[in-house]
């Protein structure tokens, strides 16, 4: 058998799942993430999360835009320029404005932009300021 590698830690920054009954699904998301150790992060107001996934209700603030096909996907990019090329790539192949580059009260130095893709999803690329990582990602052989 050949050895694989795979990379983790990269591409996808954060996914939000909408939901129509939020403590129905934290019970759900609680259950199945103790079962796979991993720690719920938190809650807020309409919304909770656990690393990378964030489940909100429609009227949540985490929610913010047309609503969409009820999936949110934003990729990670190195720097504000990206997330501006991003955005007008996307423009230009298809996609349709749902919040352009600028920064966003999630916290400091969030800066991204929103673009519903053919299909109604809402798609984010997102620099989160200057920082250092330890890795550039996480590599996984097998």
């Amino acid at each position: 058998m050949e050895t694989q590698e795979l990379h983790r830690g990269r591409l996808i920054d954060h996914i939000q799942l909408v939901v129509r009954d939020l403590p129905a699904s934290q019970a759900f998301y609680a259950a199945i993430f103790e079962v796979l150790d991993i720690p719920m992060g938190g809650t807020g107001d309409g919304f909770f999360w656990a690393d990378e996934l964030f489940v909100s209700t429609a009227d949540s603030q985490a929610a913010q835009g047309a609503l969409t096909g009820r999936h949110h996907l934003a990729f990670q990019a190195q720097d504000r320029a990206m997330v501006d090329a991003f955005h007008k790539a996307a423009l230009a192949h298809g996609g349709k404005d749902n919040g352009a580059p600028g920064e966003r009260a999630y916290h400091p130095g969030y800066y991204a932009a929103f673009v519903l893709d053919p299909d109604g999803n809402n798609i984010e690329a997102v620099f989160h300021g200057e920082a250092r990582r330890s890795a550039r990602s996480v590599q996984i052989n097998f």
